[in-house]
């Protein structure tokens, strides 16, 4: 009878043991995803014409923190509407890529690049096209670097945006993106994720970045 209840005391303290074990592998792994994100050197380069890509790029910065920058053309687009959209439509049916007046020293050093942009004609926009061409293909700095693209619309979705970022990193490692309906310049609608509509995206992209294990 002894003999019983020391073979049910051991096996009860095996079972304690690996229950224990299974724990501190679980908390182990959780602390080590959450160290590697705060040890990385984030940037996040964006192209906004109404703002709203502008507004998800700050509270992306506002979780991850990092470094922002803007694309700037060394020609801007008119300010008239019609006018760019007749100048983008040209520019993707010829390839032209527009020269950016934004250069990004030292970009090599930075192991999270998100990139942002809105929806142009279903299409990605082609100020960030040469920033890809620039900085991802042939051997460019963005290679073995993480790649995260985001999106604002006019309530047509992304696109082939994200597929085309992909294309045009074909050796970056291209998370899931993030994509939000914004404003729509040809109906008037400008800067929209404000107030309570900021509010409904702050929530959205904290989701989005725990989802990829970023925060």
């Amino acid at each position: 009878m002894k003999l019983l209840t020391l073979t049910t005391h051991l096996i009860l303290l095996v079972f304690l043991l690996i229950g224990a074990c299974s724990s501190s592998q679980s908390d182990a792994i959780y602390s080590t995803a959450d160290s590697t994100s705060a040890a990385q050197k984030v940037l996040i380069v964006y192209l906004s014409r109404t703002n709203n890509t502008k507004a998800i790029a700050e509270l992306i910065h506002k979780q991850v923190g990092g470094t922002m920058v803007a694309l700037e053309l060394e020609k801007p687009y008119p300010e008239n509407y019609q006018a760019t959209v007749q100048q983008v439509a040209k520019e993707n049916e010829t390839g032209y890529l527009p020269p950016l007046k934004t250069k990004i020293d030292n970009i090599q050093q930075y192991d999270l690049v998100f990139v942002g942009f809105p929806t142009w004609g279903m299409q990605l926009p082609p100020p960030m096209k040469s920033f890809l061409h620039q900085y991802a293909r042939n051997g460019g700095p963005l290679n073995g670097k993480t790649v995260i693209p985001f999106n604002t619309n006019g309530g047509y979705g992304i696109g082939s945006t994200f597929q085309t970022v992909k294309e045009l990193c074909p050796a970056s490692n291209v998370l899931e993106g993030f994509t939000m309906r914004g404003g729509s310049e040809r109906d008037g609608q400008l800067l929209v994720i404000q107030a309570e509509k900021a509010t409904e995206a702050e929530t959205a992209v904290k989701s989005w970045l725990k989802k990829l294990k970023v925060l």
